[in-house]
C-alpha cells in the first residue's frame, strides 16, 4: 500500500509544482499515534509525508487548512511547516505533504519565542467565532458554523455538539448527564461576552509545536477563531510549558488577571474528548470540574 501512496504523491507533487517530482527514498518517523508519517528526499528536496486509509476522508485537507491559516498569523515569530499538497481518502489512502522540518534541540530561549508567537497569533482576528470549514481535534470532528457570541459557540459547538457525539459512541447515563445540561443552561452566565475571534491552534500540547534550529514550529493544529483563554485549556491540562513561556506571551498580549478562573471550564471540552476517545476516567474528571461550576 505504502507504494501506491509514494506514486501518487510524486503524481500530486508534479501537478502542484509544474515539474516532475521524483521521490529517492523514504523513511519512516515516530511520534504520530493517529497516522503513518515519513521523511522522503525528492527531487524537490526533503519533505514530510502523512497519510492514512482509515481516517475520515477530508482529515489531510482540513488540516492543510489549518497550517495555511496559522502560517498567515505567526508574523516570522514562529514557524509552520508550508502545505506542498494534500488529498482526500477514498478508495486510496489520503495524505498530506508538507515542508520538512529538521528537528533541533532548540536554545534556551525557545520557550520566550514560543510565547512570544502564540501572543502574535492570538493578534489575528476575525469578525465571527468560528471556521469557514469544519475540522478535526485529533480525529473528533469539529463543528465550526460560525456564531456572533462565543458563548453561544462554546455552549453549542463545541460542549453540545461533542455531548451529543458521545451520547451515540459512549452513552452517559441519564442520572449523569443531568449535570451536562445544567451547566448548558448556566454557560452565558459563565463566559464573558466581550471577547474578540482571534486565531488559535486549538490543541496545542507539548506533542503540537516542535523545536527546530530555526525555533519553535506549529503542527498538527485543530485551528479556528475563538475566545483566546480557549488555547491555555488543553496547554495547562497537559502541562509542559514554563514560567518563561507566560512571561513571555503576556509581554506582547496580557491575559485577563481573572483567566485561570475559566480555565477548567475550557479544559471541561478536552476533557470530554478524551472520554468520547478513550473512556475510562475522564467521565468522572469532567464531572468533577462540572461540579464546581453549577
Amino acid at each position: 500500500m505504502f507504494g501506491e501512496v509514494l506514486k501518487s504523491v510524486e503524481k500530486k507533487l508534479s501537478d502542484e509544482t509544474g515539474e516532475h517530482v521524483k521521490i529517492y527514498s523514504s523513511g519512516t518517523l515516530g511520534g504520530g499515534c493517529i497516522n503513518h508519517a515519513s521523511k522522503l528526499e525528492t527531487s524537490i528536496g526533503n519533505v514530510f509525508l502523512k497519510w492514512n486509509a482509515r481516517c475520515n476522508t477530508d482529515m489531510f485537507i482540513r488540516e492543510a487548512e489549518g497550517l495555511k491559516e496559522l502560517a498567515k498569523a505567526t508574523d516570522g515569530y514562529l514557524k509552520v511547516p508550508g502545505v506542498l499538497c494534500s488529498e482526500y481518502v477514498t478508495d486510496n489512502p489520503g495524505f498530506l505533504v508538507l515542508e520538512y522540518l529538521e528537528p533541533g534541540y532548540g536554545s534556551e530561549n525557545d520557550d520566550e519565542k514560543l510565547g512570544r508567537g502564540l501572543a502574535k497569533v492570538h493578534q489575528f482576528f476575525s469578525d465571527k467565532f468560528g471556521f469557514y470549514s469544519n475540522n478535526y481535534c485529533g480525529a473528533t470532528p469539529q463543528n465550526n458554523t460560525y456564531s456572533d457570541s462565543w458563548a453561544e459557540f462554546f455552549r453549542e459547538k463545541r460542549l453540545r455538539y461533542l455531548l451529543d457525539l458521545i451520547q451515540k459512541h459512549r452513552p452517559v447515563p441519564g442520572h449523569l448527564f443531568k449535570n451536562f445540561e445544567k451547566l448548558l443552561d448556566r454557560l452565558p452566565d459563565l463566559i464573558p461576552e466581550t471577547s474578540t475571534p482571534v486565531l488559535i491552534h486549538g490543541d496545542l500540547w507539548s506533542g503540537n509545536y516542535m523545536n527546530t534550529d530555526n525555533g519553535p514550529a506549529l503542527i498538527d493544529p485543530a485551528a479556528y477563531y475563538a475566545e483566546r483563554e480557549m488555547e491555555f485549556a488543553i496547554i495547562t491540562m497537559f502541562g509542559g510549558f514554563s514560567s518563561r513561556f507566560y512571561s513571555a506571551y503576556n509581554e506582547v498580549n496580557p491575559l485577563e488577571p481573572d483567566w485561570r478562573s475559566r480555565n477548567e471550564l475550557y479544559q471541561l471540552y478536552h476533557v470530554l474528548n478524551h472520554y468520547y476517545l478513550f473512556g475510562g476516567g475522564y467521565l468522572q474528571q469532567s464531572l468533577s470540574i462540572i461540579s464546581r461550576f453549577v
